[in-house]
């Protein structure tokens, strides 16, 4: 059977996807690679055609976790950065993305497995990090931030904080709350009341 010119690259980046919703939904320790392939409709014996080991397809899924997260941050992005800001505040600290695991953001569901990952995975880890830090530093400059770099890097901090621990708390109510209180603070902090 011929396939077309661009049959591999689409098969790997359909594994790739189905080994960032397992990545992000069990941790890196408890990703199947033979879950993954069967998720994509593959056989685990072709998962070599693709990867040179699990640790290469963590670090490759890493990637691909924040190449979705940026095209997220740029979905929520309109041309009045107020709004744009506001809008991405509300998506991250919202019960639905508390909720979708599989698909959220990979900073709250990744952050204390990926300390103990490989080289490979932590560094592509640590550019998502930044390529979501300099798109919050430049939204925030946009709306006269004195210091938007560092500003950027504490709102990623506490946004991330607070899904995390959102996440792990049993109580539903209290939660909400966390979720809640981190974003009437970034709405206070940053003057977004009105910007909807």
């Amino acid at each position: 059977m011929r396939y077309s010119g661009d049959h591999k690259a689409k098969t790997r980046e359909r594994v790739l996807r189905e080994a960032a919703r397992e990545l992000r939904a069990k941790g890196r320790d408890n990703v199947s690679v033979a879950r993954v392939m069967e998720r994509a409709g593959l056989t685990h014996g072709g998962f070599y055609a693709h990867f040179s080991s699990k640790d290469d397809l963590v670090a490759e899924a890493v990637a691909t976790m924040f190449d979705d997260a940026r095209a997220r941050l740029a979905a929520t992005t309109d041309d009045e950065p107020r709004r744009a800001l506001r809008a991405y505040i509300d998506f991250y600290l919202s019960a639905a993305h508390r909720d979708n695991r599989e698909r959220g953001c990979p900073l709250p569901a990744l952050s204390g497995d990926l300390a103990r990952a490989d080289p490979a995975a932590r560094e592509r880890f640590g550019a998502g990090v930044k390529g979501l830090s300099d798109r919050l530093a430049q939204l925030l400059r946009a709306i006269g931030s004195a210091a938007p770099d560092a500003e950027a890097s504490a709102m990623l901090a506490q946004m991330v904080g607070a899904v995390a621990l959102s996440r792990a708390v049993a109580d539903s109510a209290q939660s909400d709350a966390i979720l809640a209180d981190a974003r009437a603070d970034l709405v206070a902090r940053y003057n977004l009341e009105t910007a909807q």
